[in-house]
This record gives C-alpha cells, sequence and structure tokens, in this order.
C-alpha cells in the first residue's frame, strides 16, 4: 500500500479526479505490475496496472489500491466491474469513495465474490487526498487563503502602497502554491486597483505548465482590459453576496482547491464563515504602522470567539518566513458557521489591493 501512495504521487496534482496508486500481486505475493491514474480520461490506477498483466495471470491475483476501486461510469467504466471480470481474487484498498455515484465498489467486489479489505494504511492515505476528499465530501473545493504582512500585521504602507513588502523567493512561492491548485480566487476590487495577471510564473516570468482558473468574485463587472481577461484559461466571474455559493459553484466546475489571494474583504469572510482549510501568511521581517491591516473583521466578538490555528510549519524564505496554519479541530469558544453557512461578502468588490502580491 505505501508502494501505491508512492504510485499515486506521479498522477497530476490538480484536476478533477483523485491521485491513485495501484499494484498488482500474484498469489504468492510477487509484484507483478505497477499502475496509477495519470489524469481526466485516462484509465484508473487498477486498470492502468492490470493491463500490464497476461490475463491468464490475473486469476486469483491481488490488487492493491489507494482508493476504493469505483462502481460508476464516467469516462472510464466502472473498476470494479473490470476487476471482477479480470478473476482478481482480493481487493486491499485504503480509503473509501466517498462520491455519491462512485462509492460502493467494495460492495459489489464482495457480491462478486472477491475478498476484499479496506483501511490500510488509511491515515497516510486521508493525509494524500485530503484535499480531494473534503471537496467531495463537503461538495466545495479545499480552501487556502494567502497574504503577506509586515511582522505588526499590515499588508500595506499608510498610503496603500505594497509593492514589494516580501522578498523574491517568498513571491516566487506563492507562484508554486498559485499552480498547485486548481483555481485562484480575488474580489473585484482587487482587480480594479491591481490589475492582476494571476498567472502561476516561473523566475524568469515564463507561464508554469500547470495554471490556475482565475476567479473574480464581486459585483461591479470586470473591466474588458483586465490583465485577467487574457489569462491562458479564461476568467470566471461569480456573484460576492454569497461565498458558500460561489464556492459550491466552483466545485461544480470541477475545482478541488482554490487559492485566495484577493484582499482581506473575501478572506476574512472566508474565515469567518469557517469556509478555511488552510492558511498561508508570509512574513516580511519589517514594520509599518497604520491602518492597512492584512486581515479585517472574522466574527470575533471577544477572546473566547477567537479562531484557533495549529502550526503546521515554519519556512525560511530569503529575509521572510511563512507560516502554514491550519483551523483548530477543536475549536475553543462560541462554534463557527459550517461549511453550509451563507456568508455575506457584499464588500468583496471594495477589495483594496492590501495582499502583498506576487508579479501582477
Amino acid at each position: 500500500m505505501r508502494r501505491a501512495l508512492e504510485l499515486a504521487a506521479l498522477g497530476p496534482a490538480v484536476g478533477d479526479h483523485a491521485r491513485v496508486g495501484a499494484v498488482v500481486l500474484s498469489p504468492t505475493g510477487a509484484v507483478l505490475a505497477e499502475g496509477w491514474h495519470k489524469g481526466a480520461g485516462t484509465p484508473h490506477a487498477e486498470v492502468d496496472a492490470m493491463a500490464k498483466v497476461p490475463a491468464e495471470q490475473l486469476r486469483g491475483a491481488t490488487a492493491v489500491v489507494t482508493l476504493e476501486p469505483c462502481n460508476h461510469v464516467g469516462r472510464t467504466g466502472p473498476c470494479a466491474v473490470a476487476l471482477v471480470e479480470a478473476g482478481v481474487g482480493r481487493v486491499v484498498y485504503a480509503v473509501d469513495d466517498p462520491g455519491e455515484h462512485a462509492h460502493g465498489g467494495a460492495d459489489r467486489l464482495r457480491a462478486a465474490g472477491v475478498d476484499v479489505v479496506s483501511g490500510v494504511l488509511a491515515d497516510e492515505a486521508e493525509a494524500f487526498l485530503e484535499r480531494w476528499l473534503l471537496s467531495v465530501r463537503a461538495g466545495r473545493p479545499w480552501v487556502t487563503v494567502k497574504w503577506a504582512s509586515s511582522l505588526d500585521g499590515r499588508a500595506a504602507a499608510a498610503d496603500g502602497t505594497s509593492r514589494w513588502i516580501t522578498g523574491a523567493a517568498a513571491r516566487q512561492h506563492v507562484h508554486e502554491q498559485r499552480a498547485a491548485h486548481d483555481a485562484i480566487l480575488v474580489g473585484t476590487g482587487t482587480v480594479l486597483a491591481d490589475d492582476p495577471s494571476l498567472t502561476a510564473r516561473g523566475d524568469a516570468g515564463e507561464l508554469l505548465a500547470d495554471q490556475p482558473l482565475p476567479v473574480v468574485v464581486g459585483d461591479r463587472p470586470v473591466p474588458d482590459a483586465a490583465a485577467v481577461r487574457r489569462h491562458p484559461r479564461g476568467v470566471l466571474t461569480l456573484p460576492g453576496h454569497d461565498l458558500a455559493a460561489s464556492l459550491r459553484t466552483l466545485r461544480d466546475h470541477g475545482v478541488h482547491s482554490v487559492f485566495v489571494e484577493g484582499g482581506p474583504t473575501v478572506a476574512s469572510a472566508l474565515i469567518a464563515a469557517g469556509l478555511v482549510d488552510e492558511v498561508l501568511v508570509y512574513l516580511a521581517p519589517v514594520l509599518l504602522g497604520g491602518p492597512r491591516v492584512a486581515i479585517g473583521d472574522v466574527g470575533v466578538g471577544s477572546i473566547g470567539e477567537r479562531h484557533q490555528l495549529d502550526v503546521t510549519s515554519t519556512t525560511s524564505l530569503g529575509p521572510d518566513l511563512l507560516v502554514r496554519a491550519r483551523p483548530h479541530r477543536a475549536r475553543t469558544g462560541t462554534a463557527r458557521p459550517t461549511d453550509g453557512a451563507t456568508p455575506t461578502a457584499a464588500a468583496a468588490g471594495a477589495d483594496q489591493a492590501q495582499n502583498d502580491r506576487s508579479t501582477p
């Protein structure tokens, strides 16, 4: 199973699919073949592995796969059926498929007389698939909120200037994070004030292979001449009055992870609504003072209502420090809204470009 997880990591990190790996073993335990899912429309991991094995050797073989074999017809046929028809005698998997239509493969295999074992290295597989699993279970993308600030929590100087608070290494890391998410989200205010292109680029300014879908939320129109209009993937605009609904819309577009960069209003509204799964804060060793704070009202009226975070890592990026944190699992104080809450962000379009931006 651990080898299957290694194989799963070879698949594309973004896109409307889970990264899955598989290993096919003979009845004596010898490795017959390995496979992984290479992207939407390609064979699933177990089918990819079985295609490399002569049909007669699959009779009574064991398939070890990181995710429960699917039980539906999508771009490809049901993997559970393929395993049964191949004569595989045993299937071992890590995590149940939470998909409304895809789950049930294990039951189908058992009904056909296949020995099924589940939950092997489940914790490791859950951690590996956490973004995809969250998006399927919650019906919305995994949400990463990013901001850059001075050590005293300011995202811009008093006159509004903010380029650049952080150094080149931190800004390049932001580009890499953009490429590692399916979409990048900002408010219309950021587009009007900063005119970012919202592309992911390398050190030399070249476009990276993986480009996030640019998403602009707010009630003001995006100008025809805006740089984001020239994004290689086009631009998706969504109303800003209901961020929970906008996230569900993104999930319907096949977006499993979104990188939020667009100003304190949108970021604060998402945090207040309990819709944020990870926070990336790029801290520069400078002091700015003044009113231009990186995060605004997050719905905290007293210390008991605070949003508790768990710091998962700190990383030095040149002179700057990246703090990566996640909402504490056992929140203190008053309960926060759930994923079904309806946060309002009517002011999303009023976002000022107070986040330190990568090359716009």
